[in-house]
């Protein structure tokens, strides 16, 4: 068996929770995803018709009492199900970057104010709020903390807010982790990115086949990329999947705008047992925890 072959029956079997003795993980364990190398990341994302559906949390996620952005949420949803995080990189007043998808801190602190106002010893008085307004004990966490953390146990998608691109692959290959992969909307970053970081892996806006001509034009690797490919699938872009399931890419959804909008948990359920039938690879969601017993496996 080859390496990457090999590296993919890993991550399967990680993202179940199992070992390869499928011994059942003990209650309450975290599903780790566990990657240790570049080709573990990129084999990890390759598409498999019959591999099941993955699901991401946008923002790193969110459950009452768990704000998005923060280190302990990912940690509570990892407790409960496997899942990657996308995450939101800004940069303080003294060049730190840290978690935090606004330009201001107003929405998800007990502060007020612009991120690149303040520096970070001056962002860690605030505590962060969950998505209902409650204030927590959580502080803003900086990017290699979250990096530090996430070792063995997920992949992290870093959607770069205001981090000049430079600045952000520089600080990436520092710390040099297997399991960060960038989020690009167009192949011009992605190639900024691969220039500086030639085993970069990428979550890349690719609604079209024009757009993934131009990934391609670009010399991005299929092996390096997943594609975003829009809040659903969609009956006319049937052609765009299918030439990006043949070259081994899979295929992502974000519901945040969508399901995760509705009501009540109930009513958001049923919106992603719509999706889970659509042919996507990946589902983006706010809400990872409510795809819990929800049928994930191909039919």
């Amino acid at each position: 068996m080859n390496k990457q072959l090999l590296s993919f029956f890993i991550g399967t079997f990680a993202w179940f929770g199992v070992s390869c003795s499928d011994a059942p993980a003990p209650a309450g364990a975290p599903h780790d995803i566990d990657i240790q190398s570049r080709a573990d990341l990129h084999a990890w994302f390759r598409y498999s018709p019959t591999r099941p559906i993955v699901v991401s949390g946008h923002r790193g996620g969110m459950i009452s009492g768990y704000p998005e952005n923060c280190i302990e949420s990912f940690e509570k949803t990892l407790t409960m199900m496997p899942s990657f995080f996308e995450i939101d990189p800004r940069l303080t007043r003294d060049s730190v970057i840290v978690l935090m998808h606004d330009a201001t801190i107003d929405r998800t602190t007990n502060g007020t104010g612009r991120v690149s106002d303040y520096t970070l010893a001056e962002l860690q008085q605030f505590r962060l709020k969950d998505r209902d307004g409650n204030l927590t004990e959580f502080r803003i966490p900086t990017l290699e903390e979250a990096i530090r953390w996430s070792q063995g146990k997920t992949i992290l998608n870093l959607d770069i807010k205001d981090v000049p691109l430079e600045f952000m692959s520089q600080f990436v290959n520092r710390l040099a982790p297997a399991n960060v992969m960038y989020t690009v909307h167009n192949a011009q970053q992605a190639r900024q990115l691969l220039d500086r970081d030639p085993d970069a892996m990428f979550s890349a806006w690719c609604k079209n086949l024009a757009e993934y001509r131009a990934y391609r034009e670009a010399g991005i690797p299929a092996s390096q990329m997943m594609a975003y490919v829009g809040t659903m699938m969609l009956e006319e872009q049937q052609p765009l999947y299918d030439s990006l399931h043949r070259q081994g890419i899979m295929c992502m959804i974000s519901v945040a705008p969508t399901h995760d909008r509705r009501a009540g948990e109930a009513q958001k359920r049923s919106g992603y047992e719509l999706e889970l039938r659509s042919g996507c690879d990946v589902i983006e969601t706010d809400y990872p925890y409510l795809f819990q017993g929800l049928d994930l496996e191909r039919r």
